[in-house]
């Protein structure tokens, strides 16, 4: 799928029939294997039965009933989603039909329309260099229709640096209970450990890395001037040379290694989505699984 022909919003009838699967694999459990699944509800009391654990005994409902009854609890089965999702300039890089941002953008449009299938109360926070949205989580129709708006007009938004610490950070102070986290960003920040391990310390993680091959691998056009996209520093570099390419894939390399260390350190699971790759297979193997995907 391409979307940077037509608006997300306009798209979203052709993404619910996508984002079926998705949705399916929710309800079957795949899904729900990601969340911990720590809260529980009291859902009544019954009579007491041998072998109960006693420290389940609703004394009052006992005293009045002149025979032990136990408080009921059931796993908490609403399960609530937060999607975090970058736009900032390194964002718009795309060597191929897409950027990194209209696949950031596919997916999380995807993740929106599954959780609204399965009545999960969705949130989400949208940035480059300020936050641009943010809402807390909600059920219903309106607020996917929202979401996916918002997706749609972060593409007009071209604001320098990244503030992928203070979104992550703003989310975690937004969550009233454990959620599920999605974060699709590049990673291209220097602030993001420390509010990504507080985050995941209350919360299920899914940090979503795309990557475009110019992260690997520069265009060799000679000695060129480049600007960074979050920093705004011009960099003046060899791209023919081969020795500079081979520090450039090395400097690459490096940034992920130590990003899915921090991943597998907190628990959180990672995934690489390259602009070339279809979002609703790479959030399929997320869904089916709880650890690192390449």
């Amino acid at each position: 799928m391409v979307f940077n022909e037509e608006s997300l919003v306009k798209k979203a009838s052709y993404l619910r029939i996508t984002a079926r699967s998705l949705a399916d694999g929710m309800k079957a459990g795949t899904f729900r294997s990601l969340y911990k699944g720590q809260g529980i509800e009291f859902s009544g009391v019954r009579e007491y039965f041998r072998g109960d654990d006693i420290r389940t005994i609703d004394w009052n409902v006992t005293a009045r009933m002149h025979h032990p009854y136990v408080k009921v609890f059931e796993e908490e089965r609403e399960l609530q989603i937060f999607i975090i999702v970058d736009n900032s300039l390194s964002m718009q890089i795309g060597s191929g039909k897409r950027t990194k941002y209209e696949v950031a953008a596919e997916t999380a449009a995807l993740v929106t329309i599954a959780s609204e299938m399965n009545s999960c109360p969705l949130g989400a926070v949208f940035f480059d260099g300020d936050i641009h949205f943010s809402t807390p989580p909600k059920l219903g129709r309106e607020q996917t229709m929202l979401i996916l708006s918002h997706l749609d007009k972060m593409k007009e938004k071209e604001q320098n640096g990244s503030v992928l610490g203070n979104a992550i950070t703003g989310a975690g102070k937004m969550l009233k209970k454990r959620s599920l986290v999605f974060i699709i960003s590049d990673f291209r920040s220097a602030d993001w450990e420390k509010p990504l391990t507080s985050l995941a310390h209350k919360n299920d993680v899914v940090a979503i890395r795309v990557v475009d091959k110019m992260d690997e691998h520069l265009p060799e056009v000679g000695t060129a001037y480049f600007t960074d996209c979050e920093s705004s520093l011009v960099l003046k570099l060899p791209t023919a040379s081969e020795k500079f390419q081979k520090e450039w894939k090395s400097y690459y390399d490096a940034s992920v290694h130590k990003w899915q260390d921090i991943c597998i350190k907190h628990g959180i699971c990672s995934a690489i989505m390259k602009t070339t790759d279809e979002p609703l297979q790479i959030l399929t193997k997320i869904f089916a699984t709880s650890g690192t995907i390449n």
